[in-house]
């Protein structure tokens, strides 16, 4: 296969970006689309050029670091598909490829393609977390957990904070990302004792790092290569209620 590639090249936050032009020849289908850069990276380097900076760790689609644009689609055209795991047998040759990091306030630009997600990190201080001492280990049927809920929890654990769902959303919004942190504790025994400290520190802390507002447009889930549904963003809209509520209460006495 032979594909053009038009790549993000940006040195830094503090300097512009622009798209560059390169040319992939003899792309092999069964490549991963990381791989394929890889190719391109080793071709830059002989030649003497900066090579692309682009995240990555795992390649197996659990870490999240991967994220990119791809033809202005996160993680590209494949659905509940990580940017390593998508394979070049589902472009054509002869395609043209537009390659772009996040795009996000919250996540500004490292270099080229990495943006810095730290901001996913410190709503995950916040509350994302059990500290209520718990003793040793329980015995595994110790804790009777409904099975409903645990699946929904489990649902939810799955996200895995690659940020997809905040470079789809038009408003940059960080809700499905918080709201499956929030679910996922909120909806076993375990995490009772903090539920509403939990909401209201995780999502006053998503505020403050300036994502958008949700306004359940649903790009976020599309686009989510784990398919977290959107119930986890009403679960904590309805957790955050009853807590403004508990807490307005308490203000009156």
């Amino acid at each position: 296969m032979n594909l053009t590639l038009h790549v993000w090249r940006q040195k830094n936050a503090a300097t512009k970006g622009a798209f560059v032009k390169y040319d992939a020849r003899d792309i092999s289908p069964d490549m991963s689309f990381l791989e394929m850069l890889d190719v391109i990276n080793e071709e830059l380097i002989l030649q003497g050029q900066q090579p692309v900076a682009f995240d990555h760790d795992c390649r197996e689609g659990i870490c999240g670091t991967c994220g990119l644009m791809i033809n202005g689609i996160a993680h590209g055209p494949e659905r509940a598909t990580t940017t390593c795991q998508l394979h070049m047998r589902h472009f054509k040759d002869g395609d043209t490829i537009y390659i772009e990091p996040w795009r996000a306030q919250a996540f500004p630009v490292i270099k080229d393609l990495v943006v810095d997600r730290s901001a996913f990190d410190r709503i995950i201080q916040a509350g994302g977390f059990v500290s209520v001492s718990t003793g040793s280990a329980p015995e595994a049927n110790a804790m009777p957990v409904p099975k409903v809920s645990a699946d929904q929890a489990m649902d939810a654990a799955a996200c895995i904070g690659c940020g997809a769902c905040v470079a789809a959303c038009p408003n940059a919004s960080a809700m499905l990302f918080t709201g499956a942190k929030i679910a996922h504790l909120g909806r076993l025994p375990q995490g009772q004792p903090e539920r509403y400290e939990r909401v209201v520190n995780m999502v006053e802390v998503m505020d403050k790092e300036g994502f958008g507002g949700c306004t359940n447009i649903g790009e976020c889930s599309s686009a989510c290569p784990k398919e977290i549904s959107m119930d986890v963003i009403a679960w904590m809209n309805r957790d955050l209620l009853r807590a403004t509520v508990a807490k307005g209460k308490q203000g009156s006495k």
